[in-house]
């Protein structure tokens, strides 16, 4: 039986330590690497009906029209038949136009949203459906291998993607490569981001290559820009005050359920983790706390660390930390870049988490 200390004027402080996400290192199968492609459990009960467009946007109105139109679409057989191999050697028909819609728009207009209704709206089984973010999806790859990749997503109906930014020659080619395999095999695609098709990569890479493999990309998406508030005018959003490394550490012993860890070595930690087993990282965790944060030094640490913050987010996993805010993790350099935008949302969804971890610790 576990037993508990009181300290005066505190919580009471649990016997059991708690976990380290340093001390995990999650073995994630291929199976339910594809299984776990739905959409997060913020975003189990989103429908069309529960998406609420600005009056003053008809762009809005009309993605959700758009929309369940195109989910509407797909309720007939796979493009290609049954999206299993034909018998006697019959190929499939070539697929002509767009195969896919491509959601974009600025932060805060619901593009997350729409995309996970499209994908409860789409009728077929949840095996038959898709949902992922394109880091995701290039994880995915790196698990099974291309070939394999191809031949599991075959077969289904639709492919969701969320949040797809390019942030390499090497992912757009791999990227461009798959959804065009795919795109034969009948699969129907939709995307969010916030830049068009063919701005994919503007101020990133100016190589000739690079932008074609963009254009060629872009041809198999039907672009639906949906207008609003772009949150990212507002600047960033105002952290929390961090706590002292104390209250963090007695918060942690006080929360079952919660993980313990100083930030450099959880840093450390995620280098030797595979990005597509962050989510496996977390699971059966109530709540991540975390000492010492400061600066991230360098682009690749600061880019696994925005892998972490979406699957916290995904997750709804309250994240509690002491040194210094969110709003101060990367350099005005790095809010400056290429990948400036990953660097935003991981700020906006580490803040949002901090909120949610303010009432573990004892007033």
């Amino acid at each position: 039986m576990s037993s508990s200390t009181a300290v005066p004027g505190q919580s009471p402080i649990a016997e059991t330590a708690p976990l380290s996400l340093c001390a995990l290192e999650p073995r994630v199968p291929a199976d339910r690497l594809v299984a776990e492609m739905v959409p997060p459990p913020r975003f189990d009960s989103v429908r069309f009906d529960t998406y609420v467009p600005d009056p003053n946007q008809p762009s809005q109105i009309e993605a959700v029209k758009v929309l369940g139109e195109f989910a509407h679409g797909l309720g007939g057989a796979h493009a290609t038949g049954t999206g299993k191999r034909k018998w006697f050697g019959r190929k499939p028909a070539p697929v002509t136009g767009p195969r896919g819609v491509y959601l974009d728009g600025g932060y805060g207009v619901g593009k997350t949203h729409l995309l996970a209704s499209l994908w409860h709206a789409t009728p077929a089984a949840p095996s038959l459906k898709a949902f992922g973010t394109f880091v995701e999806l290039t994880n995915l790859v790196g698990a099974l291998g291309f070939q394999q990749t191809v031949q599991t997503l075959s077969g289904h109906r639709l492919l969701c993607i969320d949040e797809f930014e390019l942030d390499d020659p090497g992912d757009t080619v791999l990227v461009s490569s798959l959804l065009s395999r795919l795109v034969e095999a009948g699969v129907a695609l939709a995307a969010t981001s916030n830049t068009l098709p063919g701005k994919l990569g503007e101020g990133r890479f100016a190589a000739a290559d690079f932008l074609r493999e963009i254009q060629g990309l872009s041809s198999h998406f039907r672009p639906l820009r949906i207008d609003g508030e772009d949150y990212r005018h507002r600047g960033l959003p105002e952290a929390p005050a961090p706590f002292s490394d104390e209250q963090v550490t007695r918060a942690a012993y006080a929360t079952e359920g919660a993980s313990l860890d100083d930030f450099p070595s959880l840093l450390g930690h995620l280098a030797r983790v595979h990005p597509s087993r962050y989510g496996a990282l977390t699971d059966g965790i109530r709540a991540v706390c975390v000492t010492g944060v400061q600066p991230v030094a360098d682009q690749s640490t600061a880019l696994r660390l925005v892998v972490l913050a979406d699957r916290l987010y995904d997750r709804e996993v309250p994240v509690l930390t002491s040194g210094l805010p969110f709003d101060r993790l990367f350099s005005d350099e790095m809010l400056n870049g290429g990948y400036r935008k990953k660097y935003f949302r991981a700020i906006s969804r580490l803040t949002a988490l901090a909120r949610d971890a303010k009432g573990l610790v004892a007033q």
